[in-house]
């Protein structure tokens, strides 16, 4: 069975987790009652079992901001005592005057090997978490991704379609900086007027080398593992993009709330396959160890 690398999955505790705690507030991803509760990495590794992950990358889960740092921390020693996860994407505030203060504390860990802060915006309110469609091109924001390069981090860039013409404009400023796009820009449904908005964004980026596009969180907005949106959204992304700029990642526990790891993977590694065994292999596999090199 070919290895694969999980580019994007969380672990937490739920103390703290703010979203987690006190009532339920509404999410993309709908009801979230059964993963308000700790998800510990030993759980995970329970749902990766015989699946052939053999590294996982973690990606930030909004702790209080002044917290960036005990996120990455706790993550460290859990890595310390159980062999995961391999590289750890953390949070800092780039919306600030000067990031570096945040980015000097995160560089002390080895397994950190870059920042998220979600940058999207959509008309429904439900799907917001920018205070507006343009912060990818605020100054401080611009100011902040450029000295991203003489940490050597990476920046996960969290955008939907209408925003992405802008976000092309921030990943080509910085050449120098590897750009990883969540959840391949996240497609909310298969209309084809929609599908045709998601295509165009998505070509923005298709001509700059230091773009990458995580096949994450494809069941996100319909709530449910669709190895048909999946196929659809790998097809159009190799098209766009070629396979060797795509990366498998779990989103779990997220997708957890509907489906489960085996069937997660095995659509993803079905929609790799019908590109042939190279590609499939640069999906699931070399583009997160070539991008993330996890430990």
């Amino acid at each position: 069975m070919q290895p694969v690398i999980d580019s994007h999955f969380h672990i937490w505790r739920r103390a703290d987790q703010p979203w987690l705690n006190g009532p339920m507030v509404p999410r993309i991803f709908g009801p979230y009652e059964p993963i308000q509760r700790d998800y510990p990495i030993e759980e995970y590794l329970g749902e990766i079992d015989g699946q052939a992950v053999e590294k996982a990358v973690y990606v930030q889960t909004n702790w209080a901001k002044a917290d960036f740092e005990k996120e990455v921390a706790w993550l460290s020693e859990t890595a310390a005592r159980s062999g995961w996860p391999h590289a750890i994407v953390g949070y800092a505030d780039i919306s600030v005057e000067d990031v570096r203060p945040q980015l000097d504390r995160l560089k002390a860990y080895p397994l950190v090997r870059g920042v998220r802060m979600q940058l999207h915006w959509h008309e429904v309110p439900a799907y917001r978490f920018a205070p507006g469609p343009e912060q990818v091109l605020d100054a401080n924001v611009c100011r902040n991704i450029a000295r991203l390069r003489d940490y050597g981090f990476s920046f996960d860039l969290q955008l939907f379609p209408a925003q992405m013409k802008n976000g092309a404009a921030l990943v080509a400023e910085n050449p120098e900086t590897d750009f990883i796009l969540t959840h391949c820009g996240m497609l909310t449904d298969d209309a084809p007027e929609t599908v045709a908005a998601w295509k165009a964004g998505l070509s923005h980026f298709s001509g700059l080398p230091n773009f990458y596009a995580k096949l994450s969180g494809l069941g996100t907005f319909i709530h449910r593992n669709d190895p048909a949106l999946i196929a659809l959204i790998v097809d159009n992304a190799v098209e766009i993009l070629g396979s060797n700029r795509l990366m498998f990642g779990s989103n779990f526990p997220i997708e957890k709330l509907w489906t489960d790891f085996p069937s997660v993977l095995s659509a993803h590694r079905a929609a790799a396959e019908g590109h042939g065994p190279e590609a499939a292999r640069e999906m699931l596999h070399d583009t997160a160890a070539r991008v993330y090199r996890p430990a």
